[in-house]
């Protein structure tokens, strides 16, 4: 006689998730995550949820050591992952065993643990390295800058493989400890606030930490003599500006600009809604570039963006970054526009709030100094392509398509917009498709048509009324031609605001 068992569904489903998998059943995880313009950037097969860094760096040799222990959830199951990472590697270890590892490629740091790593279970990783960041150059192109007294990594689309091993792609968001030693007399500047700071052996530590999920490329790092200014914002925030000590005759336009970024941050406050972050400030470093970056709670500025006098506009943008791209990050690089046509909108928006010509002067301006032919109609802010990704029809076409957007729903659902926005999506990822259908939802009116106009088309739009030739005329107050509002040589001094060097086809 035979007897029939019936397990509860519940109960079976438990019995499966016990049965050990087999080895068959783990695999590699991708060596990239899958972004249009970067196959190569990122890695499939796990999230990370906490970088903790801690290193030393000696600036008179370029020296950085570091042991990064890195929490993670596998999301398949792995027998072996990668990580991103361009220095030497002395050690690796996954749940606290040694692991096997080799490198390929410019920055593919290849683990292959002591026992496979099982789906949805939890990962610590530790690895060990060392080395000199400015010998490091991948395609003749470097993401950490020699300073005279020290060093830095701020660059876009990345910057994290020259200093510290990660997931690195804006797709996987962590948080972050960065804890620095380098020479007393030294300074270290980093993401979020400032923790401790303690010296020994002629040595002193900085302890930052960022609370909230950051992007890789938005991490950033600054060693060497800075003078710095503290404060706090009139809801509490802490604000933490940095100097370098050999800016020369930039050094006044540059605190006349970035002291004011707390006043900035309350103004975007009214726009986009609550600061998302833990820290305010800024850090100007004696680099030889001109760009400037967003990198999160702190932007990175060069000392050339103050070269002809204090700039408020190039704050206002890198601190709109702040909800769009740093909260708010892409999903594929391609998705540019949500962070810099926002971005450079913002300018617009302040210039509007200063008295120094509205938004919609500004975009009759741009509409009507760019004839037809000009190939700046050619490039698409929502998929520019890698090489044009900083192209300036990003920003300004970019900036375009959200004044056409104003003029369609009107200021009130337009506000509420760009309030809304980084409230839905906050400390995740979006793409263009997801803007637009948030503005149709908002809006209750079909988007799809004027987006595609203005971010996809490779050709000059039909002049909208707000661009119209009388319209313009009416904004520039002749009819003798375009002519700048009063805040546009200002703004277009941003116009190299993050070019960085040339994006890299990996």
């Amino acid at each position: 006689m035979h007897r029939r068992i019936i397990v509860p569904s519940a109960l079976a489903a438990s019995l499966l998730l016990a049965i050990p998998a087999s080895a068959a059943d783990f695999t590699p995880g991708a060596p990239g995550i899958g972004d249009s313009y970067y196959p190569a950037s990122g890695n499939g097969g796990y999230d990370v949820s906490h970088y903790d860094l801690r290193l030393t760096y000696q600036p008179a040799t370029d020296l950085l050591e570091g042991t990064a222990t890195i929490l993670a959830t596998a999301r398949q199951n792995l027998s072996r992952f990668n990580l991103d990472l361009a220095l030497r590697v002395s050690e690796v270890r996954v749940n606290g065993r040694p692991a096997a590892f080799a490198t390929s490629g410019a920055h593919e740091l290849e683990v292959t643990p002591a026992a496979p790593l099982e789906k949805n279970k939890a990962v610590s990783i530790v690895v060990r390295y060392a080395g000199k960041p400015s010998e490091v150059k991948i395609d003749g192109w470097s993401g950490w800058a020699r300073t005279p007294d020290g060093g830095v990594a701020a660059q876009e689309p990345d910057s994290a493989v020259w200093w510290f091993p990660s997931n690195d792609h804006p797709l996987d968001k962590a948080t972050f400890d960065v804890s620095v030693a380098v020479p007393d007399g030294t300074q270290a500047i980093s993401n979020g606030v400032l923790q401790s700071q303690s010296s020994r052996l002629g040595w002193t530590r900085f302890n930052w930490r960022s609370n909230k999920p950051q992007a890789t490329y938005l991490a950033t790092l600054a060693v060497g003599k800075f003078d710095i200014t503290t404060d706090r914002t009139a809801n509490g925030l802490p604000v933490l500006n940095a100097y370098s000590k050999d800016l020369g005759d930039n050094d006044g336009a540059a605190r006349a600009s970035i002291e004011r970024s707390a006043e900035v941050a309350e103004w975007l406050e009214s726009v986009y809604g609550p600061y998302p972050f833990n820290a305010l400030g800024g850090y100007v470093p004696n680099v030889t570039s001109g760009y400037a970056l967003e990198t999160q709670t702190r932007p990175f500025y060069s000392p050339r963006q103050f070269a002809n006098g204090a700039n408020v506009s190039v704050v206002v943008h890198e601190l709109a970054h702040q909800w769009y791209g740093d909260s708010v990050s892409v999903a594929d690089w391609k998705d540019i526009w949500i962070n810099e046509g926002f971005a450079r909108y913002s300018q617009w928006l302040w210039s509007e709030k200063e008295g120094e010509g509205s938004a919609r002067e500004l975009a009759a301006y741009v509409y009507a100094s760019r004839a037809a032919d000009d190939p700046f109609w050619t490039v698409k802010p929502g998929d520019p392509g890698p090489d044009d990704q900083f192209h300036a029809a990003v920003y300004d076409r970019g900036a375009l398509a959200l004044q056409a957007l104003r003029a369609e729903i009107g200021d009130r659902d337009f506000f509420a917009v760009l309030k809304g926005w980084p409230q839905r999506f906050a400390y995740g990822n979006a793409r263009v498709a997801d803007f637009v259908r948030y503005a149709e939802q908002v809006s209750h009116k079909p988007l799809a048509g004027l987006f595609d106009t203005w971010l996809y088309q490779p050709s000059k739009p039909s002049a909208p009324v707000w661009a119209s030739a009388s319209a313009a005329s009416a904004a520039r107050g002749t009819g003798a031609g375009p002519v700048a509002p009063k805040s546009w040589k200002k703004i277009a001094a941003t116009d190299s605001v993050h070019e960085t060097g040339k994006p890299r086809a990996h």
